[in-house]
């Protein structure tokens, strides 16, 4: 089956360290995400998962394994699962993300890199474009702050 990849790219007006350590720290994921919790075990083998709504009961919630994890430049999360309580989540996705900062002379650039939409998940894919589009806006006002 035929998978497409997503990539967004956002520069952001802070340190690379920074920006980096703000992908993996529970209390900003909350702040610039405006997620309910957030559990971080930040190393490679380690686990991301990131929750929205009532806390027994979530509206939404992303887990993935950390299997690249090189500050200040690289995060990757893979065997990444969605639930989404309403059922609108894309059947077969096998959802690769990597979080790539680089220095850049406003700040630092994130690349966003998601892998694995299967065909026939058009929507989703939309969802998910502005989604990051809407990721890095948070990612920037919660530096800015």
């Amino acid at each position: 089956m035929s998978k497409r990849t997503l990539v967004h790219e956002a520069v952001i007006s802070s340190p690379p360290e920074l920006l980096f350590q703000a992908l993996h720290t529970p209390r900003a994921i909350r702040a610039w995400w405006g997620a309910t919790a957030a559990i971080v075990l930040a190393r490679p083998g380690g686990y991301c998962v990131i929750s929205w709504g009532e806390e027994n009961d979530p509206s939404y919630l992303s887990a993935g394994r950390i299997t690249e994890f090189n500050p200040p430049h690289r995060m990757v999360l893979s065997e990444y699962l969605y639930y989404a309580k309403d059922g609108n989540m894309p059947a077969d996705a096998d959802f690769v993300i990597s979080f790539e900062v680089s220095p850049h002379g406003d700040g630092a650039v994130l690349k966003i890199v998601q892998d694995g939409f299967p065909e026939g998940s058009d929507e989703f894919y939309d969802q998910c474009v502005q989604g990051w589009a809407d990721t890095c806006n948070g990612i920037k006002h919660f530096l800015a702050g």
